[in-house]
């Protein structure tokens, strides 16, 4: 039952402004339900500056009655609760119904500024589409996806966000007991390549039509007076998912877990259960304790990225066309552009990196001889780039670039080239380091920093080390204390783990 709550602090009241356009969609878009209420709710962390850009009293979301409705105990008045169906391709394989096993769309919050945003609660109770899942979270992966879900959008990077954290009071059971929590979710959709395969499986094609049109309306209002709109959207899709594929490339991301059901139509990062940030360049790395044949590897992303797309332009293939062989060719058509379009992100950005102005023959090679002889040299690819900056000020700067490299007349090699380049682009050696700091993170969530803080979090249920980190890694482009250490490698290969 819907709980109406006005939960006041200083004359105000807890109030979401609500406008559910998803849960207006067809019943087999969803199940209704509510969350399961939590034993014992505690504050962990809420995003004041995420809550303001909703329109949202950060002072209230902290309130009793707010962690009430964090928590799932309470449903605010305007909340239309559902659970999303859909399906997906997981490490390769198709499950034809997955869905929201563990999460509840509360709503779709509309900021002051007219943008439209789902709130979710992650960890919330089981649903229809549970399976044999518990429906909840522990703390440890919920502060994961609160702390690198939030570096992220500081690096520039379109993702969900963490708009808050809340600890449940009660244990969920993995491999032992752990501390329950929920995540409260904040996205421009929950949208993916597989709710568009979930309808495609069943051959509804009024409803891929539905969600099309959905689509299309909150993210690509553009394609609706396109001569196709589908070819529009799928166009659309493609152009912003090679662009953020580019962006996680830049920054030795490791998404861990690229199944359709973990695209987001939107373009956004979504999903943290096994991701984790490169230390040495590396471009078969696998973090993920599940990747056991390194498919979703970071240098694989690219790849993987426009599998994940021609599955979705199959899905779409009735609306794209009557004839079949027709839709086929549109559908090429369209992904075709998906190579160009992270290309272009990918070698943009590796040019602004090292500090290249426009676009010369060679740059791209440049690049690649960097890359090939950081991997060859176990250089550490985020302290590479950022002490590259101080290098494009002064050849001063080269000894400590040099000193990643296991051999540095690697670099040395590759710098002689470099400064040649740059020579022939002339220009300010300052603005341009100014510029490379700009795009080369001193900070990223380093591995091992954010274990410590989950672990301090969880066995000692001590928030300090998950704040400071936080904090850090929210100001990525600033020089920080101890910033600039090479992490040692760990006694064990360094795992991370889906949460489920």
């Amino acid at each position: 039952m819907t709980t109406t709550l006005e939960a006041t602090r200083e004359g105000g009241t807890v109030r979401f402004p609500f406008d559910n356009s998803y849960a207006r969609l067809p019943d087999r878009f969803r199940a209704r339900l509510d969350p399961t209420p939590v034993a014992a709710p505690r504050l962990l962390k809420v995003n004041a500056a995420l809550a303001e850009r909703l329109g949202l009293d950060p002072a209230a979301l902290a309130s009793p009655e707010g962690v009430q409705i964090l928590a799932g105990n309470r449903v605010p008045e305007g909340a239309e609760p559902l659970a999303a169906a859909y399906a997906g391709h997981q490490f390769g394989g198709f499950s034809p119904q997955l869905g929201d096993g563990r999460a509840i769309l509360l709503g779709e919050v509309i900021a002051p500024d007219g943008a439209r945003f789902d709130l979710q609660l992650k960890g919330s109770g089981r649903t229809p589409f549970s399976r044999s899942g518990d429906g909840r979270a522990a703390v440890g992966p919920v502060l994961r996806e609160y702390l690198v879900s939030e570096a992220m959008a500081a690096l520039g990077v379109p993702t969900t966000r963490a708009l808050a954290a809340v600890s449940t009071g009660q244990a969920v059971m993995r491999e032992t007991p752990l501390p329950g929590a929920v995540l409260a979710r904040v996205a421009s959709s929950h949208i993916r390549v597989g709710t568009f395969q979930f309808f495609a499986a069943r051959r509804d094609v009024e409803a891929l039509q539905v969600l099309a049109d959905h689509a299309i309306a909150r993210h690509y209002p553009e394609a609706a007076g396109a001569p196709s709109p589908a070819r529009a959207l799928l166009e659309g899709v493609v152009a912003r998912q090679g662009a953020l594929v580019a962006r996680w490339m830049l920054i030795g991301f490791i998404h861990g877990v690229m199944n359709t059901d973990n695209t987001s139509i939107s373009g956004e990062t979504i999903d943290y259960g096994p991701c984790a940030f490169l230390d040495a360049y590396d471009p078969a790395t696998v973090f993920s304790s599940i990747d056991h044949g390194g498919r979703y590897a970071y240098g694989n992303q690219p790849g993987i990225m426009q599998w994940n797309l021609a599955r979705l332009a199959e899905a779409l293939l009735p609306l794209l066309a009557e004839d079949e062989e027709a839709a086929v060719a549109v559908a090429q058509e369209a992904l075709a552009g998906y190579a160009p379009a992270f290309e272009a992100a990918y070698l943009g950005g590796l040019r602004a990196k090292i500090g290249l102005p426009g676009e010369r023959a060679g740059d791209h090679a440049l690049a690649g001889e960097l890359l090939k002889a950081m991997a060859e040299n176990g250089a550490d690819f985020t302290l590479a780039f950022r002490r590259l900056c101080r290098a494009a000020e002064s050849e001063a700067g080269d000894e400590a670039v040099r000193a990643l490299f296991a051999d540095p007349a690697a670099y040395d090699a590759w710098a002689s080239r470099w400064r040649g380049r740059l020579a022939e682009a002339g220009g300010d050696a300052a603005v341009r380091a100014a510029a490379m700091r700009a795009v080369n993170p001193a900070v990223i969530p380093r591995n091992h920093l954010v274990e410590a803080a989950l672990e301090a979090a969880v066995r000692r249920d001590d928030l300090g080390p998950f704040e400071a980190l936080l904090a850090s890694v929210t100001r990525p482009f600033e020089d920080q204390p101890g910033a600039d250490v090479v992490p040692g490698a760990p006694e064990t290969p360094y795992m991370t783990f889906c949460g489920t």
